[in-house]
């Protein structure tokens, strides 16, 4: 009999903040701050343990940030990234999901893929023979949250320490700096709200989400959220006013209302968004923290926050965009070199 009907171990996924641990994911955070200040101070002995491998960057939509901090990311490992868009590879149409799966596993060592619906992801990883990296789905986009969570921890390691020295986040573990936190989502529920909810809720931080009525988040994704929350002793919370949702919050957060493939949709979603542009006077009215902070996963248009808010000094947007090589960087060595989160 012949040893090729023997199926491998099945490879450990990065489907969802949703699948691991509050200190599994802040442990990510952390690594990507060893890795951030070790590439800004120059360090010499750079983890190169991605020599001789490869990754397939599978992309079925258009990304700026995602591939760029995919693939330097990559490339700082001294890996390869292919990249193979939507014209390269269409997904399900001219081969099925599961034979693109197995076939493109059998020749490389891991691959970020960015889809469609959420099915599509979840097919990649059960066919791959390598791990498989959600670079974003229409349910869920993990490594933006990983980001975010990044951010808020250099943000807040900085003020609760008053400390001066630019990369010092890496001195300090973010289950140090990020519990209690009270964020406010103003703006579609869409898969970055979605992923927010299965992630900070479980790391302590409470989330208070105003979206147009006829917005839904699903079920299931509310369900994690509430269950996490009553376990930490976080907050969830959803409301159609923004004045509410931002009471007593300590960050704002928004993001694009037309997302790729609803463009169709734009003359009813700006109706229906009208009055959630994150604005001063809307943070003012809402009763937020004097001391609130402004974050946006990109691109961003002026009708979701105004210029005054998106490039003052309570942005932390471009922070929080570098961050996105870093926390991918994290979660590439914890899946490629060390074999899981």
């Amino acid at each position: 009999m012949s040893t090729f009907s023997l199926k491998p171990k099945k490879p450990h996924h990065f489907i969802s903040t949703a699948d691991y641990t509050a200190d599994q994911l802040l442990d990510l955070v952390y690594r990507a701050t060893q890795f951030k200040v070790q590439a800004k101070s120059c360090q010499k002995n750079i983890d190169r343990s991605l020599v001789g491998k490869t990754m397939a960057l599978i992309f079925s939509k258009r990304s700026t940030r995602t591939r760029v901090a995919t693939e330097s990311a990559v490339n700082y490992l001294g890996g390869s990234a292919m990249f193979l868009g939507g014209q390269d590879i269409q997904l399900g149409v001219n081969e099925s999901l599961l034979d693109t799966a197995r076939v493109v596993s059998s020749m490389v060592d891991g691959i970020m893929a960015r889809v469609g619906a959420h099915e599509e992801i979840e097919t990649l990883a059960k066919e791959s023979s390598v791990p498989v990296i959600n670079a974003l789905s229409d349910k869920y986009h993990p490594t933006q949250i990983l980001a975010d969570l990044m951010a808020l921890h250099e943000y807040y390691c900085h003020k609760k320490n008053r400390v001066t020295e630019e990369y010092a986040a890496h001195k300090q573990h973010p289950r140090e700096t990020l519990s209690g936190l009270k964020v406010a989502w103003i703006g579609d529920a869409n898969n970055i709200l979605q992923e927010i909810l299965v992630a900070f809720p479980k790391c302590s931080i409470s989330v208070t989400a105003a979206c147009p009525p006829g917005y839904f988040c699903d079920e299931d994704v509310i369900e994690i959220a509430k269950a996490d929350a009553a376990k930490t002793g976080a907050t969830v919370k959803f409301t159609t006013k923004p004045e509410d949702a931002i009471k007593d919050c300590d960050v704002i957060v928004t993001d694009t209302w037309i997302s790729m493939g609803q463009e169709e949709e734009k003359k009813k979603r700006l109706k229906d968004f009208k009055g959630y542009q994150v604005t001063n006077g809307l943070a003012t009215k809402g009763g937020a923290k004097p001391d609130w902070i402004f974050m946006h996963c990109l691109p961003r248009k002026p009708e979701e926050v105004d210029d005054e808010v998106f490039y003052s000094d309570r942005s932390i947007v471009f922070p929080e965009a570098e961050n996105r090589k870093w926390t991918i960087l994290s979660v590439i060595d914890a899946l490629l070199i060390r074999g899981s989160i």
